[in-house]
C-alpha cells in the first residue's frame, strides 16, 4: 500500500484521548512534554490535528476562543507543532490554512517564535507587540509590601471575572473558572476592601508559571509576583509585555534572567482589546 500524502490526510479535532500523542509531539520537536498545559488547552479550547501515517501526530495546534459562545470575539493560537520527520512539507501551513478558514472574521493572535513568525507573516498576521520569558528563583526585598495580597476564596470569582474582562477586554470565564483545578497558587490583592488585581502559578515541569497576571499597576504586579513566590520552592516563569520596563527591570534585579522573547501578532485587529497598562502576563502564550 503507498503512503498517504500529507496533503491529504484529514485534519481532525483533538480530545484528551490524545493527550499522550501531544506530548510526544512536544518532546519530538525538544519541547518539555507539558501535559498539564496541554490537558487544559485541549479541555478549555478546540485542538486540531493530522495523524502521521507511521503513528502518532503528524502536527497539532491548539485555538481557545473569547467571548460569548456563539459569537466569539477573540481566538488565541497556540502549540503549533509539526514532527520534525514531516517538517518543511507544508503541513503546519496547511493545518494552520484549515484553522484560519474555520475561525472565519474572528480577530486572531498568537505569540510566535522567530522560528514560526515568517510562516504566520504570509498568513497575513501583524507583529503588534512584544513578550520576554524570563525565569529564576525571585527573591524580592526584605519589609513589608506596599499592596496587601492574599489566597483568592470562591467568594472572590466574581470581582476576578469582572476585573478580567475589564483588562483583557473580552469574557474568559471558561477560562478564569478553570484556574482554582489548574494552579497551585491563586492569589489576590486589594485595596480597602476592593479587588485590584489577581495572579496565578500553575506547575509545569520543574517551574512554576505565573499567569495570568492582572494588576492595577506595576507596585501591585511585583506584590503578586512575590507572594506567589513566597508559597513555593520552584523557580517561577513568566512571559511579560516588553512595555513593563519597571517590572522587568524588578524582576532581574530579583533573581530571574530572560530566556526568550516571542512576537505577539494579530489578525483581523490592529491590536489587542482590553487595558494592555494593566495586562502583565498570559496565562500562557498558548491562550494569550
Amino acid at each position: 500500500m503507498p503512503t498517504p500524502s500529507l496533503t491529504t490526510l484529514p485534519i481532525r479535532r483533538l480530545t484528551l484521548r490524545d493527550l499522550t500523542a501531544c506530548a510526544d509531539l512536544s518532546e519530538d520537536r525538544g519541547w518539555p512534554r507539558e501535559e498539564h498545559k496541554w490537558g487544559f488547552l485541549l479541555t478549555a479550547g478546540r485542538g486540531y490535528g493530522i495523524d502521521a501515517p507511521d503513528g502518532g501526530l503528524a502536527a497539532a495546534c491548539v485555538v481557545t476562543l473569547y467571548g460569548p459562545h456563539e459569537r466569539p470575539s477573540l481566538a488565541a493560537l497556540g502549540m503549533v507543532l509539526v514532527a520534525e520527520r514531516h517538517s518543511r512539507r507544508g503541513v503546519g501551513r496547511r493545518l494552520m490554512r484549515h484553522v484560519l478558514t474555520t475561525l472565519g472574521t474572528i480577530p486572531m493572535t498568537l505569540h510566535a517564535t522567530p522560528y514560526g513568525r515568517p510562516l504566520y507573516e504570509e498568513l497575513g498576521f501583524k507583529v503588534t507587540g512584544r513578550a520576554e520569558m524570563v525565569m529564576g528563583n525571585l527573591v524580592p526585598p526584605g519589609g513589608a509590601p506596599g499592596v496587601a495580597t492574599r489566597a483568592a476564596t470562591a467568594e472572590d470569582l466574581t470581582a476576578v471575572l469582572r476585573l478580567d474582562e475589564e483588562v483583557f477586554g473580552t469574557d474568559r470565564t471558561h477560562i478564569i473558572t478553570r484556574l482554582p483545578a489548574f494552579a497551585d497558587q491563586l492569589r489576590v490583592a486589594e485595596e480597602n476592601g476592593r479587588l485590584i488585581g489577581y495572579a496565578a502559578a500553575w506547575p509545569n515541569m520543574d517551574t512554576h508559571v505565573v499567569g495570568p497576571l492582572i494588576a492595577r499597576d506595576t507596585q501591585t504586579a511585583k506584590a503578586l509576583l512575590a507572594s506567589l513566590a513566597a508559597h513555593t520552592d520552584r523557580p517561577l516563569r513568566t512571559d511579560i509585555d516588553v512595555r513593563h520596563t519597571d517590572l522587568l527591570a524588578w524582576v532581574k534585579e530579583h533573581g530571574l534572567a530572560s530566556v526568550a522573547f516571542n512576537d505577539v501578532m494579530t489578525h483581523g485587529i490592529t491590536e489587542l482589546p482590553g487595558d494592555w497598562t494593566r495586562r502583565f502576563a498570559p496565562v500562557t502564550v498558548a491562550a494569550g
